[in-house]
Formats: C-alpha cells, structure tokens, sequence
C-alpha cells in the first residue's frame, strides 16, 4: 500500500548543539598561536646570526692567513736583502774567502743562522757553522742548488736536514759569478724552527691551530701543540692544500676541521689555520640551548598564568551563572565584585535587572488587584444594562485610537642636528632646508655654492635662525617677492676664516626702511657676536649683498662653542666699500 505524499518527505534531524569546551583550552591555543611562530622566528634568526658569524671568522681568518703569510715574507725578504748585500761585499768579490768568512760569522754571531758557499759541484766550500778551511761537505738539497743554478735567480728551498748543523733548516741559495770561477752559490741558512714567532705574530682565537708546510708536505714551523717542525703535516696531503678564499675541510682523527689554506708566492710555502668546526658552530649551539631553555621557562610562566587567569575567569563565569539562576527565579541579585571588569560590568547589569523585575513585578500584582476590583464593579454594571435591555431593546456602540598652523624654522635646523649627531650639519644641507620652504632650491633661481663644510650645533642654529630671516626678507622685499629674482650664496675658506655671502638680484629695488627688526638682531647679534663674525650688508642697484666674515673655529663641529649673545644686545652694522651700509635687507621689517 501507497505511503501517503507526506510521508515520503524526507524527514531532517537538526544538528545538536555544539560541544562547550572551557575558556583555559582557548588561552592555551591563544598562547600557542603567539609563541610558536615567535620561537620558530627566532630559530631562523639565530641560524642566519650564526651563519653571519661563521662568515665574519671566515674573512677574519683568511686575512689572519694572509697577514701571517706575509710575516713569514718578510722574514724571508730580509734573508734575501742580506744575501744580496754579502754579494757585494769587497773580500767575497776579491775572493778573500778567509776574510770573508772571518767577517760574516762575527756579524752573524748568535742569531743560529748561518751563510756558506758551495761550488758548481754543489760541495761547500767555507760555511759560517764551521771554522774556515774545514773539509768540504756536499750540500743536503743538491735539487734546490741546482734549480738555483739553472735559474740564476734566487731559490727558496723547502725543509731541509742540515749536513753541518744537524738540524731541521731551509736554505735560501743565490748563485754569484765571481772573475776566473765556474759559477758559486751562496746560501743563508736559517732554523726553520726560528720561523715560529711570524706564525704566532697575530694572536689566533682560542682553539686555533697554524702550520707552515712546504711543497712536500712536511711542516716547517707550527703554533704549540699544531705539530713539529720535521714531522709530515697530518690533516691532509700537500698536494691536496690548494689555496682557497674561504673555508676548506680536513679531517684529523676523525674530528671535522675546518681550515684556510693560503699559499706564498715568494717561498711556495703553505699557510695551514684550522679549527674544529664544532668550535666555530658553538655560538649556535649555544645560542639554541638558551633559547631552548628561555622557551621552556617562558612556557612554565605562560601555563601558569593562563592557569591563572582561567581560574579567575571561571569563578567569575560561575558567579555569573549563580545570579542569573536568582535573575530567572524572581529573587534579588546582588552586586558582586570580580575581578574582571567585563564580568563585573554584566553582574551589574544583572543586578540593575533584578531590581526592574522586582519592581516590575510588584507593579504587576498591584495592577492585578486593581483590575480585579474594577472587573466586580463591570459586571455588576453588565448586569443592571442586561435587564435594561431585556425592557428596550437598545444596542451597544462600537469604541476606536498614534522625535565639527605657525614656526618650523628653528625646527627643521633641530631636525638636521638629531639626523647627524656629533658629525655635523653639513652647511649646504642647512641652507637648502632653510631656503626651499620660500622658493624651490632646484628651481633655477637659487644657486648654493661652497666647499664641503659641517657646523656644530650652536653655528647650524644660528646659521639655519640668519638664514630663515634672510630668505622671509627676501618674501617681502628681495628676490623672491617677484618671479624674476634670484639669490646666490656663496661661502669659500681664507686661512682661518669662513666667508659666506648672501647676494639678492632683483630687476627693481623696493624702497627700504630705517627701521630695525627681529631679523636685524639675529644677523647682527647672533651671527656677529656668538660667532664672532664680522656681518656688512651693502645696497646695489639690482639687490642687497649680505657679508658674514666667519672664525673656522667657531664653526668646527669639534669646538666647544661660545655662549650664544643675547638677541636684545644688537648693535648697529658698520658701513662698508663698495656701495651704502644697511642695517638689514631693503625695507627690513622682519
């Protein structure tokens, strides 16, 4: 059997009420979205802060590098310049070698290097180490002697073990030609070990490790602890130390290193600077631990205090339930204090309801009681009119029933002052602040021309008060009160003394006035008396020129200034050549 139309409606179920959830879940996301994007934030800054710091002792190493490289030059430029000197020397060009070698060990005396020669057979032919006329020794780098030979130039040899002095040495061997000879060598010996305090002559970070290595990978000299001058360098073969611009790594039992490896153009030598690499990452990790730390404590305080704040909120919400159960009962609500103000704003207001429905409700009942009485009173009037009508039969009629701007001058000198410290107002800069609010500096009519020159803060005040008073003059009557006038101020060094010039060019004078105003005493008293400056105005036929012979001392922004002289002290401009003395601008009223 059919079901009935209304029954094949589908029938809808209406979602249940959302699940509450307590206001401390909601703080503790709250916290969680504001702290986790901070410490991740902050994650990212201490990684690229260390990677900042790797590379800052990353240029700072490789110019340690360099700096010690070139110390070892130098050492070896001198042994070079030595060996280039002795050559000269009258008894070793007379083949005198018994005074020779007489005078060069007596020089030579307890410095532990030593100078010899050698024949083209590589045998020594008289050595400093040893009395003169000692049995020959055949030389213990034949290779270096050789290519010194074949070169004719001045050789470097790597570490050697000396055949005479029994020690680790390196030799720098210079051939000479002497009259009648087969070509000689001579040679300065030196112990490598002596090449140590070059090494150590720029102090290396704690943790720093240096060696000098030569061309066979055997260490010439080394920082204490690096290695021994003789022993094979152990972190990497000589072969594989290429000279690098940044890090380079190397391993050394099994620890990461990383090092910078600079090379000598002059010796062919290696410079070795290495570090473990756990040591330069330290400041991340430890800057990590802090903040790992820090994060946890910050953690534990905003727990407790979410803690905290939700118990107070709580008890706050439950006072609230309590009186709006007494505002649903019809009972009296007291006001309670809370400490939230927005909880105890609403149980003020529930209160403030309680007392309407208390009065509403007894308003209510007495209306009741009144009605009552009048319903009693109707009826009986109902009744009295129902015999009426039964006797006249007469209807009953039908009733019916509705407004809601001024001085920028001396500020815009203060801002300049805040913008450059202790540096100095630069005067051109000065000038063009002061002068554009009345007419554009790059409009073509002003022209600012001077050597570089920064004041110190009283003269830029003082300077930038003259200027602001010049330019308003220059409004009223001068240049700028037309569109056809132009200023130029110039200023220019003389010895001690600044000369600035303010020079107004108009095509017709304004008649001008006796009169003195504020901007007269700035010019006169300000400038003229707290600088020290000798101020003149001069009238031509197509402007006015204003004259500020300046100390340079009295400008110079590492001058402690004079005292500034009182504005009301001003004293009258004396007359000067070339045209008539003016006590300010045409027609100065300012």
């Amino acid at each position: 059997m059919a079901k009935p139309a209304a029954d094949n409606i589908a029938e809808t179920s209406e979602p249940g009420p959302r699940r509450a959830r307590s206001i401390t879940l909601y703080l503790f996301v709250l916290a969680l979205v504001a702290l986790a994007p901070a410490f991740l934030f902050s994650a990212v800054l201490l990684q690229r802060n260390n990677e900042a710091q790797e590379r800052v002792v990353e240029t700072l190493m490789v110019g340690t590098a360099r700096s010690i490289v070139q110390a070892v030059e130098r050492e070896v430029v001198a042994n070079i310049t030595t060996l280039k000197i002795l050559a000269s020397a009258p008894t070793l060009i007379a083949q005198d070698f018994r005074s020779f070698h007489a005078r060069v060990k007596a020089a030579l005396e307890g410095t532990g290097a030593s100078i010899y020669l050698m024949d083209s057979n590589f045998m020594s032919i008289m050595s400093t180490r040893n009395d003169f006329g000692a049995s020959p020794v055949a030389s213990a780098d034949p290779e270096t002697a050789r290519r010194a030979l074949d070169t004719r130039d001045i050789v470097v040899s790597d570490l050697v073990y000396g055949s005479v002095s029994k020690r680790w040495v390196i030799n720098i061997l210079m051939p000479i030609l002497l009259p009648g000879r087969d070509p000689m060598i001579m040679g300065f010996n030196r112990n490598a070990a002596d090449l140590a305090p070059a090494l150590l002559a720029n102090k290396l970070p704690d943790g720093w490790q240096v060696a000098l290595v030569d061309s066979k990978g055997s260490t010439i000299a080394a920082s204490p602890g690096a290695g021994r001058t003789g022993d094979v360098f152990p972190l990497a073969d000589a072969k594989n130390l290429a000279p690098s611009a940044g890090w380079t790594g190397l391993q050394s039992a099994g620890e990461n290193q990383l090092a910078i490896v600079q090379k000598s153009p002059l010796t062919g030598w290696t410079l070795v600077a290495w570090a473990p690499r756990d040591l330069i990452s330290q400041p991340l990790s430890e800057a990590f631990w802090s903040l790992f730390v820090g994060g946890i404590l910050l953690a534990a305080m905003v727990i407790l205090s979410i803690y905290w704040v939700s118990l107070q909120i709580g008890r706050s919400v439950h006072g609230l339930e309590t009186d709006a159960m007494l505002l649903g009962a019809g009972e009296p609500v007291p006001v309670r204090d809370y400490p939230i103000s927005e909880i105890a704003t609403v149980s003020g207001a529930l209160a403030e309801a309680s007392k309407r429905r208390q009065a509403a409700e007894a308003e209510v009942r007495f209306l009741m009681r009144e009605l009552a009485h009048r319903s009693k009173n109707q009826m009986t009037v109902i009744a009295a009119m129902a015999k009426q009508t039964a006797k006249n039969a007469d209807s009953v009629p039908e009733f019916v029933q509705s407004f809601e701007k001024r001085i920028f001058g001396l500020a815009r000198s203060t801002d300049l002052l805040l913008a450059h410290g202790i540096a100095g107002v630069d005067l051109r800069e000065l000038l063009a602040h002061q002068i554009d609010a009345f007419c554009p500096v790059d409009g073509g009519r002003v022209e600012l021309n001077g050597p570089g020159l920064r004041l110190n803060t009283q003269a830029a005040q003082i300077l930038g008060m003259a200027a602001h008073e010049l330019a308003t003059n220059a409004v009223k009557y001068g240049s700028f009160a037309s569109d056809t006038g132009t200023l130029k101020v110039t200023w220019r060094l003389e010895q001690d003394r600044v000369i600035l010039v303010w020079r107004e060019t108009v095509q017709r004078m304004l008649p001008r006035t006796d009169r003195r105003g504020f901007g007269t005493t700035v010019l006169e008293n300000m400038v003229g008396r707290s600088l020290g400056a000798a101020v003149a105005s001069t009238f031509h036929a197509d402007g006015v020129e204003w004259t500020f012979d300046i100390p340079a001392s009295a400008l110079d922004p590492n001058a402690f200034p004079r005292e500034p002289a009182e504005l009301d002290a001003a004293a009258p401009a004396e007359p000067t050549s070339g045209g008539q003395a003016a006590v300010a601008t045409t027609g100065e009223e300012n």
